[in-house]
């Protein structure tokens, strides 16, 4: 089936992205695979590159785009080579949505040049120890000075992709207590400094997958936030995040299939090249039904991560819908992938082979940015259920 998610713009976005991976990305990865994490100034390749500023505006450096095709492409192309691009997925898909929907123009000013070129990467720091998914049981607090020039920021976050390269983080803080009525009340989103007094990191989080992005935690010990530097309003921040979950719903999604597309292409190769009984892998029925099976499911998750893609670029991707494909690529991505490890046989479990790095990157998708069970109940209430 053809597909018609993409033009020849983006096409073209495709074979510099590809030749780019394999100049700078493929040699070292082992490298970064081994450091747990990719070095700071590759972030300044990606911003010469372009990446960073696709959807800026062109007023501060950007392209000027308003679609997430371009960001489809590089999940593409990314999982096709068995890499990651460090932290940065973070920078792009999550922190520039709130810098673009609550930043005034004075901030915009202010951090998206940087933003652009890499010179200045974004992470987002919601999670909290102890409270994970419900977000409206935070603790961290800012509170306002005296003399009403900064806010006070005091907690800890952790599980915060990005971390270590950080030089701003959009932290939610809690600026005033919750009421009787509704405890999602008085959650303010900050642009805070990595650079400020009483900010440090903490421990960068040994990973099961996705080693090559640094995710740590962080402190705040009185650490002075200009009040120029609050996103939005006062106390509206829970609104705020719920705002870009269908965006970032989308992109896990997206990035699943995309996995289980490669997973696919990994193990079709391997198998044709495999000898087993002097036969190739490939000659045995087994195999090719295990991979025309597996076909079949990418292809249906083609679909449905195209249709969500064409959805969210119109600005008619529902939290329900978005929660739905969510919930259907990264199911098929988690069995796809573990079939074609399977015919792998134990290289499979080698990291040295993409196929194994692959299986342990994918495994988080069925949890963050929601739980496969959160998923349910969305689509379930949606139903009227």
């Amino acid at each position: 089936m053809r597909r018609t998610v993409f033009n020849e713009d983006h096409e073209a976005f495709r074979e510099t992205i590809r030749a780019f991976i394999e100049a700078e990305v493929v040699p070292v990865y082992d490298e970064w695979f081994a450091a747990g994490q990719a070095p700071r100034d590759f972030y300044y390749k990606l911003g010469e590159l372009g990446i960073f500023g696709i959807n800026v505006p062109e007023e501060f450096g950007g392209a000027g785009m308003d679609s997430h095709k371009f960001e489809a492409v590089l999940y593409e192309e990314t999982a096709r080579a068995g890499v990651q691009f460090g932290g940065s997925g973070v920078h792009v898909l999550l922190a520039l949505p709130y810098i673009k929907m609550l930043a005034t123009d004075e901030q915009k000013k202010r951090y998206l040049p940087k933003f652009v070129t890499g010179e200045e990467m974004w992470a987002i720091a919601m999670t909290e120890p102890g409270t994970g998914s419900d977000l409206a049981g935070m603790k961290t607090t800012a509170r306002l000075s005296e003399d009403g020039t900064h806010y006070v920021l005091n907690g800890a976050k952790t599980f915060i992709t990005g971390g270590v390269h950080a030089d701003k983080v959009i932290v939610c803080a809690r600026t005033s207590a919750p009421t009787a009525e509704d405890r999602r009340f008085g959650i303010s989103l900050f642009a805070v400094d990595t650079k400020s007094e009483g900010y440090s990191v903490g421990r960068k989080l040994d990973k099961l997958g996705l080693r090559t992005s640094d995710t740590a935690e962080l402190a705040f010990v009185d650490v002075k936030v200009p009040v120029e530097d609050l996103l939005g309003e006062e106390n509206k921040g829970f609104s705020y995040l719920g705002h870009n979950l269908a965006s970032e719903r989308w992109g896990i999604a997206f990035g699943a299939y995309a996995q289980a597309k490669a997973a696919v292409r990994f193990a079709k190769q391997y198998v044709q090249e495999r000898t087993v009984f002097g036969k190739p892998v490939a000659h045995f029925q087994n195999t090719k039904f295990e991979l025309a099976a597996c076909q079949a499911e990418v292809d249906a998750a083609e679909a449905v991560a195209d249709r969500a893609t064409e959805a969210l670029d119109a600005g008619e991707l529902t939290p329900a819908e978005a929660a739905s494909a969510k919930l259907f690529c990264t199911e098929v991505a988690h069995r796809v992938i573990d079939r074609c490890l399977q015919l792998h046989g134990g290289y499979g479990y080698m990291n040295e082979y993409p196929i194994a790095r692959l299986y342990a990157d994918n495994r988080v998708n069925r949890i963050y940015g929601g739980t496969s069970e959160i998923m349910k109940s969305i689509i379930a209430k949606n139903m009227g259920l």
